[in-house]
């Protein structure tokens, strides 16, 4: 039988994270009044310090700069079809059949 992963909210982490910074208080001693691992505290303030704004997004969620990508990519497809649809009707009207 697996062991479910635990799930951690943005204020469970960024709670974690303040309690970490506290004078006196070291990340192995927050990560076991928690119950949690010492590697994932150190990962969430990697991940925070990097990109604080959009830190902890969660599951599926993207970063802006990704949605953007994405949509990006989206009208590259549709424009390029567009053209190849106005190459085809230009073709069509150059060779006189109409």
């Amino acid at each position: 039988m697996s062991k479910k992963r635990r799930q951690f909210t943005r204020e469970f982490k960024l709670e974690a994270l303040r309690l970490a910074e506290q004078e006196g208080m070291t990340a192995t001693k927050a990560a076991e009044q928690l119950a949690i691992n010492r590697g994932d505290l150190y990962r969430w303030k990697r991940e925070f310090e990097n990109e604080p704004d959009s830190s902890f997004r969660g599951n599926g969620k993207r970063t802006p700069d990704d949605e953007r990508v994405t949509r990006l990519e989206r009208e590259n497809v549709k424009l390029r079809a567009q053209i190849q649809f106005l190459r085809k009707v230009a073709g069509y009207f150059a060779s006189g059949k109409n």
